[in-house]
């Protein structure tokens, strides 16, 4: 007890009256029941703070670990151990009173939209809500510095995180309460005795020690995003993660983007992230789906019709319309989800009342305690609407290598399998659940496993795991000859345990079908679980239509803890407006905009020299992935640039690494070039193998942000005559000063937005925070010009 004491005075500056420290003194911390008379004698100092803490701590110890928890009795002797495992936990969540006390808090929102100010979107007014600068209202091409809420990162990630903040002589982060680190992507304990692992196991438990975190959960507790959506991202927060599906959380009208893993330890230090503003997209949902149509089969269907990396390119997609009413929270994370894939920034729902009674539904309050509901204005402007039928859904496959290369199931129907698998980020409780329900339905109509190739389902987290045992459904998937993996990637990523063999054709309910995605020369095909399920019997693919209308939904429903009643007894969430400290127009008419096209940006090297580019060219296609410039098989052992460009394309392009020594430097491309995974390392294995400068109709949004952070010249030309000139083999001069490209006889131009000009001037994120330090984005997003705001 004294040591708690002690605590509470070096880090809350709290000191009890000498009688009742000397009692408590004498008090030795043997069980949890042990901490009453403290956390009384704190309530009786009007420590109401910290004796709360002190509680929700004690409560914390008691839950299983499969919900989060130590498992401890309240009146069980603790052993040494647990003692220190308690005594952290309470200097980690007394810590998080102060991160809490330093944060600068929003402004009360309002009631109503002020008059005069311009109708926003739901991301604009989430934008406008966490403006540093507070100004109240958004507008597409604005740079902006803004407060993030939550950070997250994986243990594929947190190394070149950790790497980064150790190269900024460690400043600490901005809030200890509100980093979410899951180690999911390679950690398993079929390979944990690997040293490499070892070595991403140890990065993690030193996170939590040195940041004293209170949300690490350690080894496979979740998959990155699926505990983080379902019982923290809340309405209205900005969550920032080196993952590009971290835009899941959108799920819940939370505004969750995919950086590079250097823009998001900038947000973990600083608190604070640029960006240039984003036009979006609304896809609005009409209509309703048919019996047992998952999130995953609506968003094959609108990339089937709007196909990807077009019209969400380089936007925020948001979701509206009246069919949101029938979708749930589960089947919105699988949509938000795999939004990456459609091409957008993110992807967010217009939260309702399925999202307030989703979040209300939350077991810790302080996670349901800060949402602030917005919706988009009558006059919102929108880039693109597109309507989306819910009823012409039905169960779709997306054939490899193109998550938008979408068919009915039935056009894909006899195809033979090697292997099915139910999982990964995109597959939530609910289709873990109803896969089993199709399983169920199948066996009792006499199907059995013909025991050819292998099956597995992956749920999300230990929570779901504990669901499915609980519930008896664990044991339907055992009769149906599904492994049962515990909550990681696994075949989604390929880069643990678990990878499909060259040659094999798989189903999967993952997001991702890219080449060699599950593991190298594997051949991975897209459906919902359902179908995943129905097709596990025979290995060959097949429509789960019939099964799925013999399902009781209710019974769904009652597995899921989800309410069945008629909408119209749900209550609404209160919505309001984001408020502003600047809401006149003379105010605001002298606006910082960056109108620089998106179809002209270059991320450039500091311009100093005024030394040209010089190279050759290597041609590649379009939608060159970040899986293949960086495979995933090496990420945890390359750590240095030349270390990862050893491999760079090398299961695609086996002849580039050699091509690049031999002066063929200048990489030409097409377009969505860096699609897929947020991985910096793309960057990097470029860099590594020689590569000067990259050329491309268009970039993926989280590649084009690592390119000025990491050094690398992109330069965006539209221009198809360029392409027409810049051949293999062309020889190329690029002239970062004049912002000219010449091929041959002929000069083109381009240009870099302003954030991308400040941080290669300077030499890159890391050199900017030297600089500045952590006010380095509100100092960096100062205007270089002015221009007046159309209202």
């Amino acid at each position: 007890m004294h040591e708690l004491l002690s605590l509470l005075e070096t880090s809350r500056n709290i000191t009890l009256d000498s009688s009742i420290s000397s009692t408590l003194q004498s008090q030795p911390l043997t069980t949890l029941s042990s901490l009453r008379p403290l956390v009384s004698a704190l309530q009786d100092n009007k420590q109401d703070r910290e004796a709360q803490t002190l509680s929700e701590v004690t409560a914390l110890c008691t839950k299983s670990p499969d919900y989060g928890g130590l498992g401890l009795n309240l009146d069980a002797t603790l052993d040494d151990a647990q003692k220190k495992e308690v005594l952290f936990l309470i200097s980690a969540w007394l810590e998080s009173l102060n991160s809490q006390d330093r944060a600068k808090a929003p402004l009360p929102p309002l009631d109503s939209r002020p008059e005069g100010r311009r109708g926003m979107t739901v991301t604009e007014k989430i934008f406008a809500m966490h403006d540093v600068e507070r100004r109240g209202w958004v507008a597409p091409g604005r740079t902006m510095s803004v407060s993030v809420d939550w950070i997250l990162a994986s243990d594929a990630s947190w190394g070149g995180m950790e790497r980064t903040y150790d190269a900024l002589r460690k400043p600490g982060i901005f809030r200890n309460d509100r980093f979410w680190l899951a180690l999911d992507h390679v950690v398993d304990p079929r390979i944990n005795h690997k040293p490499e692992i070892q070595k991403l196991i140890e990065g993690g438990e030193r996170a939590k020690k040195n940041f004293k975190m209170t949300e690490y959960q350690g080894q496979n507790y979740t998959i990155l995003h699926t505990e983080f959506y379902r019982e923290r991202a809340e309405p209205g927060m900005i969550a920032i993660g080196s993952d590009s599906h971290t835009c899941s959380s959108g799920a819940v009208g939370c505004l969750s983007i995919g950086l590079g893993a250097a823009d998001v330890t900038m947000a973990l230090v600083t608190g604070e992230i640029w960006f240039k503003v984003p036009e979006c997209v609304n896809i609005r949902f009409v209509g309703k789906p048919g019996i047992g149509i998952s999130g995953k089969d609506v968003i094959l269907y609108v990339m089937q019709q709007l196909r990807r990396n077009t019209v969400a390119s380089d936007r925020v997609v948001e979701y509206t319309g009246p069919g949101l009413k029938h979708l749930s929270s589960d089947a919105r994370f699988a949509i938000a989800n795999m939004t990456t894939e459609f091409g957008g920034i993110t992807g967010i729902f217009a939260p309702d009342d399925v999202t307030s009674e989703f979040v209300k539904g939350r077991k810790n309050p302080r996670n349901k305690s800060n949402s602030v509901y917005f919706r988009p204005d009558d006059d919102a402007e929108y880039a693109e609407t597109h309507e989306i039928n819910l009823s012409n859904v039905k169960p779709f496959i997306a054939k490899y290598p193109n998550p938008d290369d979408v068919v009915p199931v039935t056009e894909f129907e006899g195809t033979e399998l090697d292997g099915c698998f139910i999982g990964a980020c995109t597959t939530a409780e609910e289709d873990i659940l109803l896969g089993a329900l199709v399983l169920e339905q199948a066996m009792k109509e006499g199907k059995k496993p013909n025991g050819k190739g292998k099956r597995k389902v992956v749920p999300g987290s230990k929570p779901i795991k504990r669901k499915l045992e609980e519930t008896g459904l664990a044991d339907i998937y055992l009769e149906a000859e599904f492994e049962i993996g515990i909550p990681g990637c696994s075949y989604c990523v390929g880069m643990s345990a678990d990878q499909a063999s060259e040659g094999e054709v798989w189903l999967s309910s993952q997001n991702r079908n890219f080449e060699n995605r599950m593991g190298r020369g594997s051949i991975g095909n897209l459906s919902s679980s359902a179908t995943v399920a129905a097709s596990s019997f025979d290995m060959k693919a097949a429509d789960p239509t019939d099964y799925l209308n013999k399902i009781d939904m209710n019974r769904l429903a009652r597995l899921r803890n989800v309410k069945v009643s008629d909408q119209s007894s749900i209550s609404p969430p209160k919505y309001v407006e984001p408020a502003g400290e600047i809401e006149s127009r003379e105010a605001t008419i002298a606006e910082t905009v960056d109108d620089t096209p998106a179809a002209s940006r270059i991320s450039a090297p500091s311009t100093s020299s005024g030394s040209p580019i010089v190279g050759r060219v290597q041609r590649l296609g379009d939608f060159i992935d970040t899986d293949a410039l960086a495979p995933a098989q090496y990420l945890i052992h390359a750590h240095s640039n030349e270390a990862i460009g050893a491999h760079c394309l090398e299961y695609t392009n086996p002849e580039f690494r050699q091509r690049a020594k031999d002066g063929f430097n200048i990489v030409v491309g097409g377009k969505g070039f860096g699609c897929g995974s947020s991985r910096q390392e793309a960057v990097m294995a470029l860099l590594g193998c020689g590569i000067q400068a990259v050329v491309a109709e268009s970039f993926a949004f989280i590649y084009s942000r690592n390119q000025p952070s990491l050094g690398l010249p992109g330069i965006i030309i539209k221009d198809p005559e360029f392409y027409r000139l810049a051949g293999e083999g062309a020889e190329l001069s690029i002239d970062l000063e004049e912002n000219k490209l010449k091929v041959g006889d002929e000069k083109f131009g381009f240009d870099f937005s302003q954030m991308e000009r400040k941080l290669m001037d300077l030499g890159g994120i890391t050199q900017a925070f030297d600089k500045y330090g952590k006010e380095l984005f509100q100092k960096m997003c100062k205007p270089s010009r002015v221009s007046e705001i159309a209202w």
